[in-house]
């Protein structure tokens, strides 16, 4: 039975938990923002001060301190004393803003990392059956452009607000200390611009996502037509699937125009609404200093702190709509979470420890890839330890299912399997597929050298490479390579032959010496003579391992101890090639 995953899943909370698991940057962090947006705060005081006592003679006390403290001069000298302390406060500001940030994009980086590596493994441990109906394009899409979604809303948007709520609450302090009243007014009707673009939010983190499925489909149909390109051209259909990516991007360019301009005005809308409430406070501040006691230079001041309380108030309209946009790559995030994994068992003894091959024995085996759409049912089969056995049928019989079955790539609707006396039901699927080896009719290769297509990585002795190039008979074939091991066979091995690319998966086979060996047409691209030659050099290596063969060509199966047929999901008969050609020569070479 298969299971999802339900210790992982993306949401607002689960980011915001992730981010109070760095709590020592996260309090550096604020701690910085905190200073930074302390020394903005206090510039716009300084000049408007120096106004009211320097050109209107109010004293706000503020020049006797400068005296009294720091230095006595004229009044060219304290304004250009207190435009070096401003510029001094501003790059200092600027310099703590530049760590804060730094703080802020080293936790997104890590927490979208720790996203990527949940993903990756979770993917690892995807069921196949998942993985043939996904699409390339879209996983990556969720990999690659919704997690930089996270990482844009933690980095940037999260430090954005943190400081612009400081900056809001300092600046409201100070205009509380200016002029109480005319602040009341100001900090009452300004949170209604925020609450007016909440509403906006919404549609845009619609048009967001419209805009992030346009791209994985963009990217599917872009990725599938690549992958096969080999293929269409061979089939001259360039035009058809060419036009095909052409009209996703057209759909891409159209979702794109429409998220792109209406999430902008929304945006300046709601900066509209911004300025004309700043036009509304300053028309305010105009009639306070004519009939109350504020002053010219405080008016000034707070026309300053209204130009201040700009960014920070953007900053908080902004994440609305940055927010929409991270709850909507979330839940395509989600989707690679949903996908059914394979089970994780407990293993408590493994049978392929034991020296020298092993038996395999399917008991009542029911397998469908749709509900009510069996494909086998109720086989049994037994495969005695060393032994060599050769599953036989007509295409869509359920030969290649039941191969794949038996190396843990579906799971079983009913039935067991035992290796040795062990059941499948106890034994880890890695544990399965370390020591059974399925060789496919179409092996994948990768588009990397020669070398790494025969090792998948692991390191192996040259003695170890050649003896099983020699067994595969591919020495030949090497030789003639320019760079021999160290060539590039290209996309999917495309530098070599169907025969030459099945001969590399025989050779991947030897060197990983696994205990059993199944053969799914194999050996098919193979002209007869080669093939003679393959399997008498294989004779001895396969001597003590149990193989199972899937073929077609008469020669390779009677060289079978023991034959299976199977006829539409079903064992319809069995025996050794003898009994079952005495039984029906000319119905049994149909069905092989």
């Amino acid at each position: 039975m298969r299971e999802k995953s339900l210790t992982h899943f993306c949401s607002i909370k689960s980011i915001v938990g992730q981010l109070l698991q760095h709590k020592k940057e996260l309090v550096f962090g604020n701690i910085i923002a905190i200073l930074a947006t302390l020394l903005v705060v206090i510039i716009p005081l300084f000049i408007p001060l120096l106004v009211d006592e320097l050109l209107l003679g109010k004293d706000h006390h503020f020049i006797s301190f400068i005296s009294e403290h720091f230095w006595t001069t004229d009044t060219k000298g304290y304004v250009l004393g207190i435009l070096a302390l401003i510029l001094i406060l501003r790059a200092l500001s600027t310099l703590l803003s530049i760590v804060q940030t730094k703080i802020f994009v080293s936790i997104s980086k890590n927490i979208t990392f720790k996203m990527r590596e949940s993903l990756l493994r979770h993917l690892k441990r995807v069921s196949l059956k998942e993985y043939e109906m996904i699409r390339v394009g879209a996983v990556t899409s969720k990999l690659v452009t919704d997690v930089e979604t996270i990482d844009g809303f933690v980095s940037s948007t999260i430090s954005k607000l943190i400081v612009a709520v400081l900056i809001l609450v300092f600046s409201a302090v100070v205009l509380l200390w200016i002029h109480w009243q005319l602040a009341l007014f100001i900090l009452i009707t300004n949170p209604i611009v925020v609450l007016f673009t909440v509403k906006l939010s919404r549609n845009i983190g619609k048009l967001k996502k419209e805009e992030n499925k346009a791209v994985e489909l963009f990217q599917s149909s872009l990725t599938e037509t690549l992958e096969l390109f080999h293929q269409i051209r061979a089939a001259n259909k360039e035009e058809y699937f060419f036009k095909q990516s052409e009209a996703k991007a057209k759909e891409l360019k159209e979702h794109s125009v429409n998220y792109g301009y209406k999430s902008d005005a929304a945006i300046k809308f709601s900066y509209l609404v911004f300025l004309a409430g700043y036009e509304v406070f300053r028309a305010v501040s105009i009639l306070a200093v004519a009939y109350s006691d504020l002053s010219v230079g405080l008016m000034l001041a707070i026309f300053s702190y209204l130009w201040v309380m700009v960014s920070p108030t953007q900053d908080i309209i902004n994440f609305q709509y940055v927010l929409a946009t991270a709850k909507a790559a979330c839940k395509r995030i989600n989707s690679i979470y949903e996908m059914e994994q394979e089970p994780l068992v407990e293993q408590d003894t493994d049978p392929f420890e034991s020296p020298g091959s092993i038996g395999i024995e399917v008991k009542n085996l029911s397998f469908s890839y749709l509900e009510n759409k069996p494909i086998l049912e109720n086989i049994n089969i037994k495969i005695p330890k060393a032994s060599k056995v050769a599953i036989v049928g007509a295409s869509g019989s359920g030969k290649t299912t039941l191969a794949n079955i038996l190396v843990g790539f579906y799971p079983l609707d009913e039935g067991e399997i035992l290796y040795g006396d062990v059941s499948n039901k106890v034994l880890k699927l890695s544990t399965i597929r370390e020591n059974i080896h399925l060789i496919l009719q179409h092996p994948k290769l990768f588009n990397d050298t020669m070398r790494f297509n025969l090792t998948l990585g692991k390191a192996y002795s040259d003695v170890q490479i050649k003896n099983a190039l020699h067994i595969a008979q591919l020495d030949d074939v090497i030789e003639r390579l320019e760079l021999g091991l160290d060539t590039l066979v290209g996309k999917d091995g495309i530098k070599l032959s169907g025969g030459q690319r099945q001969r590399v998966a025989i050779a991947r086979m030897v060197l990983s010496d696994p205990k059993v060996v199944i053969f799914d047409e194999s050996t098919s691209a193979l002209d007869v003579h080669t093939e003679a030659k393959l399997f008498e050099a294989l004779q001895s290596f396969l001597a003590d391992k149990t193989v199972i063969t899937i073929a077609h060509r008469l020669s390779t199966i009677k060289s079978a101890e023991f034959i299976y047929v199977l006829e539409d999901g079903y064992v319809v008969d069995s025996g050794t090639p003898k009994e079952l050609l005495t039984k029906d020569e000319s119905y049994f070479s149909s069905m092989i």
